[in-house]
């Protein structure tokens, strides 16, 4: 089949008999639209369809593409996410976009919820208690990151040891222990998360070593950033491989 063919299979697969939102007045973009994100960069590498989506969420979140973002949740429901597995992909934005924008992406997700008459509240992933949260969180954290966690601990400044508790507690406690979504899928989202953001190489690097580390390879991580370009664009794709090719160049 041709990119044609697939991204007509695939468009209809993720959205049904719907045309696009441009097909009258633009038609021209829907069909590059079409053509190149579900013709070619649905079909690049192995990651299925469901990641496929749960990555476009979390980048329309990362861009506040609210109005996107809707489409693909619909998108991602029919290609077998759960409504738990959307939320947790949206939930995992928050140490990363602040809340404000995260609960933007949730308002738009819940409409699509309500609309199919799906119940709301779904049911929690919490797992962690405010005994536990640190501790679990910084177990979480190390097993990722290694010793390098504790060395950062060690050399804040006194001022700022709050934000490594914060970190520990917060982003890998609250968030990265919860249900449903692995560590593997966590981190990976993460990464494209990072990448979206732009001007966070620094991070996106040790992520890399973080998803390397739970056991995505870097086929696994150039597919992902692979996924995020017709959403994020090629700046920010091209910096997000360079820091992939520096962790892990391409002749080892």
């Amino acid at each position: 089949m041709n990119r044609v063919e697939l991204s007509d299979r695939k468009y209809e697969e993720l959205f049904g008999k719907h045309t696009g939102p441009l097909a009258e007045t633009d038609p021209d973009i829907q069909e590059m639209l079409n053509r190149f994100i579900f013709g070619e960069v649905f079909y690049q590498g192995r990651l299925s369809d469901k990641i496929r989506e749960l990555i476009t969420l979390l980048v329309l979140t990362t861009n506040q593409t609210l109005d996107q973002l809707k489409a693909h949740v619909f998108a991602a429901l029919n290609v077998g996410a759960s409504a738990v597995e959307i939320k947790e992909t949206i939930y995992q934005c928050i140490p990363y976009l602040g809340f404000p924008k995260t609960l933007n992406a949730i308002q738009q997700a819940n409409e699509i919820f309500k609309m199919l008459g799906i119940s709301l509240p779904v049911e929690s992933q919490k797992t962690v208690t405010e005994e536990t949260r640190f501790d679990e969180g910084l177990k979480t954290q190390k097993s990722i990151f290694g010793d390098v966690i504790d060395q950062m601990r060690q050399t804040a400044p006194e001022n700022q040891k709050h934000i490594q508790n914060y970190l520990s507690a917060f982003c890998f406690g609250d968030i990265y222990t919860r249900g449903c979504l692995d560590l593997k899928t966590r981190e990976l989202l993460t990464l494209c998360i990072l990448s979206a953001l732009g001007g966070c190489e620094s991070q996106v690097k040790s992520h890399v070593v973080g998803n390397l580390k739970v056991g995505n390879d870097k086929n696994t991580l150039i597919e992902a950033v692979t996924q995020c370009l017709p959403y994020m664009g090629f700046p920010r794709t091209l910096n997000a491989l360079n820091c992939i090719n520096e962790v892990v160049p391409e002749n080892e």
